[in-house]
Parts: structure tokens; C-alpha cells; sequence
């Protein structure tokens, strides 16, 4: 049985050892590591390894898909090897980062640091999520009065102080002082704003949300850079921190929060008339791109559009569509199973990488089956399409689903549905849209995904 500590130990000589590697970070269920030599890896031992599902490359970051859960106690073992070595050092961040500058572009680097701002704080709404889910159960159903009003709390407390910790990751990542991007972000969830007029209207803490947390935590830190220009050093402790806060918090009051939540409103308000207008059509194309997005990394700049509809209406209606494509992945990876019944290795890296994709992680699918194969990848999105397409339907009807969270899909992903009809209306309708998924990812790719059954070896005529 493999451990959390010998899978580290198991990879880190195959990424090229030690002195190979630059970073080391994690998300939901990625290794991602910085890599000084992508020449040294060894691909194909590195998907070998026990509890490995799957390795995706881009120009940034080399990822090791070890799944939920899994790769949080891996990633510390991993860290501690490299400690023990002594070789995170300046000379490969130097190689990385020269690495990183030819390759980078605008939009590769503005979904790098959106990830980096949203993607840390996915474990707090996956938990708090569920726990707002399963109180809702309960005062629905009249269950365990007394424990309701505290898990009710729970589940709230770190979606009304969202906008403090995404203050802290954006002044972290821009180069500013994390402390001071959180505290000119808490001044949007201060309950003092109410005493505060801009542009005629009264505000209302929280207004702007995440949106405003994000542009008032970045403003901060421009300012920050700015004052360390001229403050002179004896100074700096006092003014740069004062006039940091003094200036962006005042431009937040008198400015940021009221468009940063007019920006807000305006999502909230298109996404649901984009739903309830054309709502079949619009979960075909969602359900049917996402598939593409997730391979080129895009889908990481729907995180504040997830978070922002939860903080507008307590849930995103998005994600449950979007989660449609994983259905046709798995509705593909199925057929290619049962067509190519006599191809030993494909069927192993199928078996190996369905339970995960029941759960919601892709990438093993689409890396290890669908994509290499050609055409199931396509027939894979036509059932995502179907599944959305579906789910889509249903909103169009008044039965918006959504999702008190992001993180999850596929089954994972039933603990945390919402919606104006409760768990009697949004669990079916998600339900069916997965069958539908399933379905037509499966007649889709066995009809018209290329493939050949070949023949067992030594029976052919």
C-alpha cells in the first residue's frame, strides 16, 4: 500500500530530483511543481507511480494529478524532501523564472494570478458549502432546532469575511504587504459602510463582494509600490502603511464598491436571464466548451464569476451546468472501454481513472484516454452539450440548479445543490442531466468515435 510519504518520494526523482525543481504548490487535486529542465521528467514513469491519475504540462507548470485530498498530504511530504535536500534554491528559481518570462503572456499570467487568488480559498467553500447545505436539510425538515442556529454560523462566517482573505491573496500575489490588501478589503464587509453615501446612494457592507475586495486589495498595493518610491526609510513604517490604507479605502468608499457592485448585480442578473431566456442553449455551448476550457487552463477565470454569483444569490447556477461535461467524459471513457474491449493498456488507465472521473476530476480522462484518441474527446463534449443542454431546459422552466460551492462535480457535487425548489427538485434534475450525459457521451462515442475493436493477439486470422 502505497503512502503519502513514498509517492513523494516515488516522484521527486522522476521530475528531475532536487535540484529540478523551483515550486511547489498545490490546488484541489494538483501537485504543481516549477520545473528549471522540463527535459528531465519522465513522463511516463511519473503516471506509473501508485495513486498517480494523470500529468498536464503547460508552459507554467508541471501538474501531478493525485486527486482530492490526497494531494494535500502529498505536498507536504514532497516539501519536506526537498528541505531535507537543500536544493529549492536561488539558481533554479533564477532558471524558472527567465523560463516563465518567454513564455508568458497576458492572459497566461492574469489566469495564473487569478488562480492563485481564488484557487487557496476552494477548501473553505467546499466545507462551508456543505455545512450551509446540510443546515438547510434540517430547517427544511425541522430537525435539531437547537444545532441549526450554530451551523448556520459556521457555514455563513467565511462568506461574509470572503472578501478579507481575497484581499490578502491578491496584495500577496501583485507584491503588496498581504495584511494591509486585507484590511482595505475588510473596509467592503465593514458594517460601518452603511453610514457612508457615494454617487447619492447609501452603501451596504459587502457591497462589490469579491469584485470590490479584489480591485481595492490591488489599488492598495499600487499604492503600497508607489509611497516606497519617495517615503524616505525612517518614515516608511509609519506613512506607507497609513496613507495604503487612507488612500485606497477612501477611493473603495467613494468609488470602487459602488461600480464593483453594480459589476456584481450585473452578472448575477445576466446569468440568470441567460438561463431562464435560453437556457437549453446555453447549457449546450457551456457544457459542450468546458471540456476545451479545462484543457487550456480557462476555466480557472470563472472563479470570481462562481463566487460572485454565491455571494448574489447563495449559489452559482454555472457550475452544475459546467460539471455536465465531466459526464460526457465519463460517458466516453465507457464506450472507448467496451469498443476497444482488447486493448489491455487503455482499459487499465480507464479503470484506474473512472472513479475519480465520477467525482468530478477529468483530467485523468481526458489526458490518459480521450484526448489522445482524437475524436473521443469531441464525442466526449457532445454529451457534456447534451448533459447541459438538459439542465438547462429545467431553468427555462423556473428550476434553476445551483451549487452552494466550487470545487466539486460530477457525484461530488450532490451535497452542495441548491435552488428555489430545494433538494426535491435540484437533486433530480442534476441527476438527469448526468444520465443525459452519460448517454449521449457513450452512444456518441461508440457510434461515431472512430474506433476499431482490433483483435486479441495470437487470434487473428
Amino acid at each position: 500500500m502505497h503512502t503519502s510519504a513514498s509517492t513523494a518520494a516515488a516522484l521527486l526523482p522522476l521530475v528531475g530530483g532536487p535540484a529540478n525543481v523551483t515550486s511547489v504548490a498545490h490546488c484541489m487535486t494538483r501537485l504543481r511543481l516549477g520545473l528549471a529542465d522540463r527535459t528531465l521528467v519522465d513522463d511516463e514513469a511519473v503516471r506509473a507511480v501508485p495513486g498517480v491519475l494523470g500529468v498536464v504540462a503547460d508552459d507554467d507548470t508541471y501538474q501531478i494529478v493525485l486527486g482530492p485530498g490526497v494531494v494535500a498530504r502529498v505536498t507536504p511530504e514532497f516539501e519536506a524532501l526537498l528541505t531535507a535536500a537543500g536544493e529549492l534554491g536561488l539558481k533554479g528559481t533564477e532558471l524558472k523564472e527567465a523560463q516563465r518570462r518567454r513564455n508568458a503572456t497576458p492572459l497566461k499570467q492574469t489566469l495564473r494570478r487569478v488562480a492563485n487568488i481564488f484557487v487557496p480559498l476552494i477548501p473553505a467553500l467546499i466545507g462551508c458549502g456543505i455545512l450551509a447545505g446540510v443546515n438547510g436539510l434540517l430547517t427544511n425538515a425541522g430537525w435539531l432546532p437547537a444545532l441549526t442556529p450554530a451551523l448556520a454560523a459556521i457555514a455563513s462566517a467565511f462568506m461574509a469575511l470572503i472578501a478579507v482573505f481575497v484581499g490578502y491573496n491578491t496584495a500577496k500575489e501583485f507584491g503588496g504587504t498581504p495584511v494591509l490588501g486585507g484590511a482595505v478589503a475588510a473596509i467592503v464587509v465593514y458594517p460601518g459602510v452603511a453610514k457612508v453615501t457615494a454617487f447619492g446612494v447609501t452603501l451596504a457592507p459587502g457591497q462589490g463582494g469579491v469584485l470590490g475586495a479584489l480591485a481595492a486589495a490591488l489599488l492598495g498595493t499600487y499604492v503600497e509600490r508607489w509611497c516606497r518610491t519617495w517615503i524616505p526609510e525612517t518614515l516608511d513604517v509609519l506613512l506607507t502603511p497609513t496613507l495604503t490604507v487612507l488612500v485606497s479605502g477612501l477611493a473603495t468608499l467613494y468609488g470602487l464598491m459602488y461600480v464593483a457592485g453594480e459589476v456584481s448585480t450585473t452578472i448575477g442578473t445576466a446569468a440568470n436571464w441567460l438561463l431562464t431566456t435560453t437556457g437549453a442553449l446555453a447549457g449546450l455551448i457551456l457544457g459542450g466548451l468546458f471540456l476545451p476550457l479545462v484543457m487550456l487552463g480557462l476555466h480557472q477565470a470563472l472563479i470570481p464569476v462562481h463566487v460572485t454569483l454565491i455571494e448574489e444569490q447563495g449559489h452559482t447556477t454555472l457550475l452544475p451546468i459546467l460539471a455536465m461535461a465531466g459526464a460526457g467524459q465519463v460517458g466516453a471513457a465507457l464506450a472507448v472501454y467496451v469498443r476497444l474491449r482488447h486493448d489491455t493498456s487503455i482499459r487499465t488507465t480507464i479503470k484506474s481513472a473512472l472513479p475519480a472521473g465520477l467525482l468530478g476530476v477529468g483530467e485523468p480522462l481526458i489526458y490518459g484516454v480521450s484526448l489522445p484518441l482524437g475524436r473521443p474527446f469531441l464525442t466526449a463534449c457532445a454529451g457534456g452539450a447534451a448533459g447541459g443542454a438538459f439542465v438547462g431546459l429545467f431553468a427555462m422552466f423556473g428550476e434553476h440548479v445551483g451549487a452552494t460551492a466550487i470545487g466539486p462535480s460530477g457525484w461530488a457535487l450532490f451535497p452542495l445543490l441548491a435552488g428555489d425548489g430545494g433538494w426535491a427538485v435540484t437533486v433530480p434534475v442534476y441527476a438527469g442531466g448526468l444520465l443525459t450525459g452519460y448517454g449521449v457521451g457513450f452512444a456518441a462515442t461508440y457510434l461515431f468515435g472512430g474506433l476499431t475493436p482490433s483483435a486479441p493477439k495470437g487470434r487473428g486470422r
